[in-house]
């Protein structure tokens, strides 16, 4: 078993709405594919802040970060971002961290993607049960 990682491609979701509704050009959303660890152990999103500040997402608050060490960090939300992978896609916000750190794909995403995780294979797809759209249970 080992690590698995995803290419998620994200998008700035105001700028998408305002080219959506004629307020600004198209080929002006910001837009970037990363490389994110898909960690189950993680429950939000995670970005470096040099791609959030790339694709000139809000800070929205801020949050304490409580890592596998009990380490605790004061860092910001931002968003809304949309995320895609494969043929799923999502609005999130996300934890803003330092520059370069590694992006993580979280439970919150898995949920609401109705993605599954095979560390054998090291591969992240959709649930057989729901191979066109997500299901979501909501009791």
């Amino acid at each position: 078993m080992g690590a698995v990682y995803v290419t998620i491609d994200l998008e700035n979701t105001t700028d998408a709405d305002n080219a959506a509704e004629g307020l600004r050009p198209v080929n002006s959303v910001r837009r970037i594919s990363v490389r994110a660890l898909v960690d189950t152990g993680a429950v939000m999103l995670v970005l470096p802040e040099d791609v959030v500040d790339h694709l000139g997402l809000k800070r929205r608050g801020k949050i304490v970060a409580t890592f596998a060490d009990d380490r605790k960090v004061d860092w910001d939300t931002a968003g809304p971002v949309t995320l895609r992978v494969g043929n799923r896609s999502g609005n999130f916000d996300c934890l803003v961290a330092p520059p370069t750190t590694e992006a993580l794909f979280g439970q919150i995403q898995l949920e609401q993607l109705d993605l599954i995780v095979d560390p054998l294979k090291q591969t992240l797809g959709v649930r057989p049960e729901s191979p066109i759209y997500p299901l979501l249970t909501v009791k």
